[in-house]
């Protein structure tokens, strides 16, 4: 009886057990929904910072709950250049008595249905991300060449890969073959009265305080004279929010969360003291 449980349930690990915070932006919950049930596989793309992996996890409980009591199993992959296709599928393994295979995170996901999110998936390395492309057509299977089987994806499997296109270059691209067997969806850093909100309920600080964070960074994101990549991301803001419920004077904390995070350039660094002092005063 024990045995038949560990097979039937080896993706429980990766269930999301609460509701994960997130507000809509646009219309990406009902875009992601109407993937989903078509079974597209899903790219996100937007700045770092700006929300991708939370949006997921809230889509993974989303989706559960309308089918199941559960949220889909979320199998998130950090993708980075030293991730191999067994890292994704599987491999051999040595015990005491003989060898046996063990399922990747890829492999579980197909096997037994939910969500496998390659987040930054640029960062791994080429011949990695070519296991996903038959999962990714109307042929929707895995093939486990150590085994020599093919298998089937579960009809609640979706495959969901994530990148940042302003970090991109000719080394580090999504490849034509790959990105476009994928349907995008594109991600911003949310209106001001929105990322203050957001600011608001992660950093449990007043709203007060979650407005005067969210315009820094919108002040600080249409400086052109700064010329920084894409300015502070939500994340950073949050960062700072907690440090000022601990007791940190603003200052101290926009300086360690935001200032020295986005630049060591110290001119740069001046200007957004500048505009820090403006918002928060000296």
């Amino acid at each position: 009886m024990n045995e038949t449980k560990v097979k039937q349930t080896p993706i429980e690990e990766y269930r999301v057990e609460t509701e994960p915070f997130y507000l809509p932006i646009s219309n990406e919950v009902e875009s992601f929904e109407a993937a989903y049930r078509n079974q597209i596989p899903v790219l996100l793309k937007g700045p770092t910072g700006c929300g991708k992996t939370r949006f997921v996890e809230y889509m993974s409980w989303r989706l559960g709950l309308q089918s199941h009591d559960q949220a889909l199993p979320l199998v998130t992959i950090n993708c980075h250049e030293d991730l191999t296709a067994s890292d994704l599928v599987g491999r051999f393994l040595l015990s005491r008595s003989s060898t046996e295979w063990v399922d990747g995170p890829l492999t579980r996901a197909v096997k037994y249905g939910g969500i496998c999110y390659l987040d930054e998936v640029v960062e791994a390395r080429k011949d990695t991300t070519v296991v996903i492309h038959s999962l990714t057509d109307y042929r929707r299977f895995l093939p486990i060449d150590k085994l020599g089987t093919i298998v089937d994806a579960h009809d609640e499997f979706l495959l969901v890969v994530s990148y940042n296109p302003g970090y991109q270059s000719s080394l580090k691209d999504l490849k034509h073959s790959t990105r476009q067997r994928f349907a995008a969806i594109e991600f911003g850093y949310p209106p001001l009265e929105t990322e203050a909100s957001i600011i608001a309920h992660e950093a449990g600080v007043t709203q007060e305080t979650a407005d005067s964070l969210a315009l820094l960074a919108t002040k600080l994101r249409n400086l052109d004279s700064l010329e920084m990549l894409e300015g502070p991301n939500t994340r950073l803001l949050i960062y700072a929010g907690k440090l000022m419920r601990h007791g940190l004077p603003a200052s101290s904390a926009v300086e360690m969360a935001v200032t020295q995070a986005v630049t060591d350039d110290i001119q740069l660094q001046g200007g957004v003291r500048e505009v820090a002092e403006a918002i928060f005063g000296g």
